[in-house]
């Protein structure tokens, strides 16, 4: 027992020692049994020597600095031709391949479409998710004042322009008189006085008719401008969008600016450009130097964890949130997509060189 225990000692140095010390003073002094022939307890002692060897030279090698780093060092069973099948290596965490950000989906082009007067709303024509194109009727203001002044400015510039025709017909009339005087003068048949008093009716008649003639042209103008009201109480789409929000009904008062509290209606509905959408990131300051414009960026929105969504910096917003301390940077979606809407939130990478 004595010679087992020693060459554990002489293999493992100190770290056997300890074991063996222990052992040694748990056993029990059997040597009055050992001389009448009872065997059985050194069998037992070094059985249990041996097992404390094996455990000492496992854990000293398994902790020794040699064993290699990122594999399990295990003894792999040989399969049936004999070889040893190859240590499993560790599985490496995913690193992250740029700065992490969040934000919002916006529309560049978004706009709440009004009116450029007040009137009360005589139709609504969209609902919310209508497509419209740039031009479309999307309400009505109760115009029927309006039409009437219109067909009183109408009448009166019909009337203008029958007092011009008037006029030039009383001038063309006037011309041939005050020719047939100054020819009567000329021949010594007619007083000078006739021909006077003809070409001063000539030049009245032509005084009255420009004076006419301006008066047709500001009812002209009136007429024109009587027109446009008509016009601006139907309300348009100004560009071609989807409506994501209907504001007014039939009924209420539509003004271009706030007036009556909540009974004022100040937009008939919030229509937005889906060809302009992007995402708006807000980079802490300590971070900006990572962005470039051009740099490629993957967006992941909330709402489809799955989808990669490709996109590039289209610009750094050249100013900052004092408050937040973060600057603003636009990124432009490469290909756009139906399922991308207005304040869908979204987590983007931006894609740095090397990764």
């Amino acid at each position: 027992m004595r010679s087992v225990l020693n060459a554990g000692r002489d293999n493992r140095g100190g770290h056997m020692q300890d074991r063996v010390d222990k052992l040694q003073s748990l056993s029990i002094d059997r040597s009055g049994e050992e001389q009448r022939g009872g065997g059985v307890p050194v069998v037992a002692v070094l059985v249990l020597a041996l097992v404390a060897a094996g455990l000492g030279l496992a854990a000293g090698w398994l902790l020794s600095p040699e064993a290699p780093q990122g594999e399990v060092r295990t003894d792999a069973p040989a399969d049936a031709s004999g070889t040893t099948a190859p240590p499993v290596a560790a599985a490496s965490a995913p690193r992250s391949r740029g700065l992490v950000a969040s934000g919002y989906v916006v529309a560049r082009r978004q706009a709440t479409v009004s009116a450029e007067i007040t009137g009360r709303i005589r139709d609504v024509l969209i609902e919310e998710g209508a497509r419209v194109e740039a031009g479309e009727v999307l309400a009505r203001l109760d115009d029927d004042r309006a039409r009437l002044d219109l067909e009183l400015l109408e009448t009166q510039a019909r009337a203008a322009h029958l007092r011009v025709d008037a006029l030039q017909a009383q001038l063309a009339e006037a011309r041939t008189v005050s020719d047939r005087a100054r020819r009567l003068q000329e021949r010594g048949f007619g007083p000078v006085a006739a021909a006077t008093a003809a070409q001063a009716q000539v030049d009245s008649l032509s005084a009255q008719l420009s004076a006419s003639q301006a008066d047709a042209a500001a009812a002209d103008v009136r007429v024109a401008n009587q027109r446009d009201l008509v016009e601006r109480h139907v309300v348009r789409a100004p560009f071609a969008g989807v409506v994501i929000a209907k504001n007014a009904q039939v009924g209420e008062i539509l003004s271009p600016v706030s007036a009556g509290g909540g009974f004022t209606r100040t937009g008939v509905a919030t229509l937005v450009d889906m060809g302009s959408l992007e995402l708006e990131i807000d980079v802490n300051e300590g971070q900006i130097q990572r962005i470039r414009p051009g740099q490629p960026v993957e967006a992941v929105l909330d709402a489809y964890p799955d989808w990669d969504v490709p996109a590039v910096v289209e610009a750094i917003i050249p100013t900052a949130d004092r408050s937040r301390a973060t600057i603003q940077v636009r990124v432009r979606f490469l290909e756009l997509d139906p399922r991308l809407l207005p304040d869908m939130a979204a987590r983007v990478t931006f894609i740095e060189n090397g990764e």
